[in-house]
């Protein structure tokens, strides 16, 4: 069973693609950077069984892409996977087709089930978009700290968490690159994984991906 992830983020595709098949189903992701490359690899893969769709690609309006891609291909679900979940957005999306509505911010876990229910035929929920905030846990919003990380360590962290590449985290932390590249080999270490992707995928199955998402 395969699932299209369209995400202009290669570190979100490598990370979804490490955490969707723990679920039930035995699930295969492949992606698409924008526009063309969707429809290119819906082409190629006619058994596509769900599309996860961001709605902040280059080049293209969310939104129109959705309905576009729900005209073109009527019987294929498609919900939205997208760091932006305000209540208009979500209603705007819902409203041209979009079969569910997945924030980003999400646990792993969440969006594990959250897919589940799709390939069921089912709808998601809606984000929780009027949840008033919820009181820190220890050791949870705190991750970066309970991991043992240093203050630039954890902002590394924090942007590495948005799936961010190294010139990016450069720019913002105004770093040179190979200080990025030590903060996040020390990263790595600490969530005991080798790749950005699995550390990525281990901060959702952690749950400590919204803690950190929360936090910008």
């Amino acid at each position: 069973m395969k699932i299209l992830v369209v995400d202009d983020h290669p570190l979100i595709l490598a990370a979804l693609a490490q955490l969707l098949p723990r679920g039930e189903r035995s699930v295969s992701v492949i992606g698409a950077a924008d526009r063309d490359e969707a429809y290119a690899m819906l082409a190629a893969h006619p058994d596509c069984a769900l599309v996860l769709l961001d709605l902040a690609l280059p080049g293209t309006r969310g939104l129109e892409l959705l309905g576009a891609m729900r005209r073109d291909f009527p019987r294929l679900p498609i919900a939205v996977l997208s760091a932006t979940h305000d209540r208009a957005t979500v209603d705007a999306a819902l409203a041209a087709g979009a079969r569910g509505y997945i924030a980003k911010t999400a646990s792993g876990r969440d969006l594990v089930l959250a897919v589940e229910r799709l390939l069921e035929g089912r709808s998601c929920p809606r984000p929780d978009l009027d949840r008033a905030p919820v009181p820190p846990v220890p050791g949870v919003a705190a991750a970066p700290d309970a991991l043992g990380l240093t203050r630039r360590q954890s902002d590394v962290l924090l942007l590495l968490a948005q799936g961010k590449p190294n010139k990016l985290i450069c720019r913002d932390l105004s770093l040179s690159e190979g200080t990025v590249k030590v903060h996040v080999s020390a990263i790595l270490r600490a969530l005991n994984v080798h790749t950005r992707a699995q550390a990525i995928a281990e901060l959702a199955r952690r749950g400590l991906g919204t803690s950190l998402c929360a936090r910008t």
